[in-house]
């Protein structure tokens, strides 16, 4: 095995979709599925045994949900935490603020797209984030202040980048504001994945962002998709 290869851990209680995914990921040169859990339980223990570098989780499973075994593998009280991505089909806010406060690194749901699983669990082995587009764009324009009706007070300025973004950098940073991958930004602009993926660590080192949620959030903020 390649040492810079991925080792997920898949966690779902639909045979099918485990079979589904392990296709997917396995396509992928740098990813190797190396277990697979029927429900939460049996999850946390395999991920605690195995160390694997990606735990890609379901929420709704049989003995433990996702949310609980998110807590218990990347939660503040996790000895060694892991990286966690949870996989679901329900798109709801609740379960998405706290599988991210519990720790997790990314929020997908099972009708994406399988360049966005792939990316998603790449984006997880490096401790980074990833939220489905629909997700992130609904709840990245929370951050956006409504027009006040009567006076109110002035939000905070967002962060200044150590220097200016040329235009394509704000393109580029548009867009993964809106929700589109890496691939999907190449496609858009014309230009490579590599060149997309030069911008996106450009903009990362003035912005002084983690991951491309934060520079998503600071697009918002700035105004930049309104």
């Amino acid at each position: 095995m390649n040492a810079k290869t991925i080792r997920v851990l898949l966690a779902d209680d639909q045979e099918m979709v485990r079979a589904a995914f392990r296709m997917i990921l396995e396509a992928q040169p740098d990813i190797q599925v190396v277990a697979e859990a029927a429900d939460g339980a049996t999850a946390v223990a395999e991920a605690r045994r195995l160390r694997p570098d990606v735990c890609l989780l379901d929420i709704r499973m049989p003995e433990m949900d996702g949310l609980e075994a998110t807590r218990q593998l990347a939660g503040p009280e996790a000895r060694d935490p892991l990286n966690v991505l949870i996989a679901t089909t329900f798109d709801l806010d609740e379960y998405v603020y706290r599988a991210l406060r519990d720790g997790a690194c990314g929020f997908l749901l099972k009708d994406g797209s399988p360049a966005l699983l792939a990316e998603a669990v790449r984006a997880a082995a490096h401790g980074d984030s990833m939220i489905s587009p629909s997700i992130t764009v609904r709840l990245l324009r929370h951050m956006t202040p409504p027009e006040p009706a009567a006076p109110a007070p002035v939000p905070p300025p967002s962060r200044s980048p150590a220097e200016p973004l040329t235009e394509r950098e704000l393109e580029v940073v548009r867009l993964v504001a809106r929700g589109r991958t890496n691939e999907e930004v190449a496609a858009e602009l014309y230009v490579t994945l590599s060149t997309v993926k030069t911008h996106l660590g450009n903009v990362q080192r003035k912005l002084d962002a983690r991951n491309r949620v934060e520079i998503a959030a600071w697009a918002w903020e700035s105004g930049l998709c309104s």
